[in-house]
């Protein structure tokens, strides 16, 4: 069954997202429908030699090769009991297309940010842990897993690649204050390290939209001026509370915050994702983990004097 993701975007700004359900030994997990390209039935796959343990090899199931990935194994829980009636989910995020080989498809529900709690760090692997989010939807428990952080694991090199900032490694240090909304830890960490070594120096991390929000809004009641505090918005899309694209609508839609640039920076990013940005008011949105575009962005956005005088890094299929 492939997904029209057309069909099943949501309203931009409501902080509602579609969970795809399914199971892996009996337990009960989600996925963000905007990351489903498809789901099919279980299919042969040819090992690859010297591939990471939760590899399970590589299928064809039309004109491109997709790499399998046993979630069962990857978690630590028994395999199927029916294996003949296992689905593969096929994602695409990161500009990436991956299998994720679960045990059972539940159904598709919708679902506000609101009601998803980031998970307790000890049961759920501490700061770096797999789950990113636990959602409650009548009566049931759903645990939203990390995907990028499980794709990241299994091939670093898909991941943020600090080598991309060497050209910035002489630049002067900067205090123009910086708001990173992450939710992921590992991420939130990585990014905050780029930024660092691009010259960045003043960083504020946050954890969901919710709090970035409160945060603003604190700044603003203050009377201080604006960009003592922040000068520009790096927010994530998907987060519990309240995600990126209702965060950027908030800002835009505020008369004192509206001239605060943002800049979403997902995995999530394609032509449909690009348009409910465009609808929010985003100044600018590019995909994980293209790091070196997001720091050329940041300092566009922020009027970086030494900027200048670099060369221009901004990739046109990333550029909105």
């Amino acid at each position: 069954m492939q997904n029209n993701q057309t069909n099943i975007l949501l309203e931009t700004g409501t902080n509602e997202l579609e969970i795809m359900e399914f199971t892996i030994d009996g337990q009960l997990f989600g996925i963000n429908v905007a990351k489903v390209k498809e789901i099919m039935m279980s299919s042969p796959v040819i090992p690859m030699q010297k591939a990471h343990p939760v590899i399970e090899g590589i299928f064809k199931p039309r004109e491109q090769v997709i790499t399998v990935i046993d979630l069962a194994k990857y978690l630590g829980l028994a395999p199927s009991n029916h294996p003949d009636k296992d689905i593969f989910i096929i994602t695409s995020f990161n500009q990436q297309d991956f299998a994720f080989h679960v045990h059972t498809v539940v159904g598709i529900d919708r679902i506000s940010w609101a009601m998803m709690q980031k998970p307790d760090q000890i049961i759920y692997g501490g700061e770096e842990g797999v789950a990113t989010a636990i959602a409650q939807y009548q009566e049931r428990l759903i645990t939203i897993l990390d995907f990028e952080k499980i794709v990241t694991e299994i091939s670093p090199e898909s991941g943020i690649q600090y080598s991309d900032l060497s050209r910035f490694s002489n630049r002067e240090r900067m205090e123009t204050p910086i708001l990173v909304v992450e939710d992921s830890m590992l991420l939130a960490k990585m990014i905050t390290e780029s930024l660092h070594r691009s010259g960045y120096a003043n960083i504020t991390k946050l954890n969901n939209g919710k709090e970035a929000w409160n945060y603003l809004a604190e700044i603003k009641n203050s009377g201080d001026p604006l960009k003592a505090h922040v000068a520009c918005v790096i927010t994530d899309i998907e987060m519990p509370q309240m995600d990126g694209h209702r965060l950027t609508k908030l800002i835009k839609e505020d008369p004192v915050l509206k001239k605060l640039p943002v800049i979403l920076f997902s995995s999530l990013i394609d032509e449909e994702m690009r348009k409910k940005g465009d609808q929010v008011g985003a100044d600018d949105q590019i995909t994980k983990p293209e790091i070196l575009g997001l720091v050329t962005i940041v300092d566009r956005l922020t009027n970086r004097p030494d900027a200048a005088a670099e060369k221009s890094f901004a990739p046109a299929a990333l550029s909105s």
